[in-house]
């Protein structure tokens, strides 16, 4: 049989958000962590390279074995882009069956990547918050805060969500454009303001240096650190590090690219083994998660293939005539 390349199917933004509801997006995220700590994935770690001023362009190749795909996510990091209305990732993924190594689509990576990113937080949450947090606090103001609100709205609502960002301004536009079902939604002052009695913290800053402070935190709180996915980028400060129990998305990326972790464990305000494992493995039951209502816990994301693969094959077998099986 030979290979037509006009059955490549180009997938947009809109048509991720038509074919794949978030709260959908949340389950084939939670299945996608499951496969990567059993061992069912191959996902080497990502490769930034500087372009200029503070921008660069990440290379994230992987495969899996279900869905049985592989494919690269080629995908531009630009820090200021929102300050002139565009997306801080800019970008595509190129997503190929594994039977035969056919191209299957190019998908828009800059919405992938905001709705895998969201949909992996709230299966973190579900994982390690307190079955009975209400308030969630949402730090930053970029396409991610939307994103996160959107997710935990549609798979874990909050009775109250509150947002901060350096600018008011910037946090009020993120409330009108997340008004809706899934509770109140304010915008705050301060940073202390939005943490103080929250029982989720999320993290969705392009923060270089600590903006979350241990002297912030609560007992019984669940803190997810998102923005930050480099090693010399870091959300929260040492303290914040050692008061949490710390999961992540993938101990290999955490080892070479969690900023926090390396940081804390520069200084020696934390050891090797603080990183306690991932996030799929508390799902498979291999692995304890919150071990009381007054532990705080931290999951720290990097963004990995695994998921970019799955939510894409998610998407495109949802999408009208493309010849996937469902």
């Amino acid at each position: 049989m030979s290979f037509n390349p006009n059955q490549i199917r180009m997938v947009s933004g809109p048509d991720i958000d038509a074919a794949l509801p978030l709260a959908e997006g949340v389950e084939v995220i939670d299945g996608a962590m499951r496969e990567v700590s059993a061992g069912r994935t191959d996902q080497p770690l990502r490769w930034m390279m500087p372009i200029s001023d503070g921008n660069a362009m990440g290379i994230m190749p992987g495969a899996m074995r279900s869905p049985a795909v592989h494919g690269v996510k080629l995908i531009s990091l630009y820090p200021d882009n929102p300050k002139k209305g565009l997306p801080s990732h800019l970008g595509m993924m190129l997503l190929f069956e594994s039977e035969t190594g056919a191209p299957l689509a190019v998908v828009d990576a800059s919405v992938l990547t905001t709705r895998r990113t969201a949909a992996a937080t709230v299966v973190a949450t579900r994982a390690l918050a307190r079955t009975d947090s209400k308030v969630h606090a949402v730090i930053g103001t970029g396409e991610l805060a939307g994103a996160h609100i959107e997710a935990f709205a549609a798979a874990r609502p909050f009775a109250e969500t509150r947002v901060w960002g350096r600018r008011r301004d910037a946090a009020d536009a993120v409330i009108v454009r997340c008004a809706g079902p899934g509770g109140d939604i304010i915008a705050v002052d301060t940073i202390e303001e939005a943490v103080a009695g929250a029982d989720v913290v999320t993290t969705v800053t392009a923060a270089t240096t600590p903006v979350l402070f241990g002297r912030h935190l609560e007992p019984g709180q669940h803190v997810n650190l998102v923005g930050a996915s480099m090693a010399n980028a870091r959300e929260i400060d040492d303290e914040g590090v050692a008061r949490g129990r710390v999961y992540t998305d993938s101990v290999a990326s955490a080892g070479q690219q969690a900023g926090e972790l390396i940081g804390a464990m520069a200084s020696g305000a934390v050891g090797a083994g603080h990183l306690l494992g991932e996030i799929g493995s508390v799902l498979l039951g291999e692995l304890s998660g919150r071990g009381g209502a007054d532990e705080i816990t931290i999951y720290k994301s990097h963004g990995i293939s695994a998921q970019d693969l799955a939510y894409a094959d998610a998407v495109l077998r949802r999408l009208p005539e493309t010849g996937r099986e469902t």
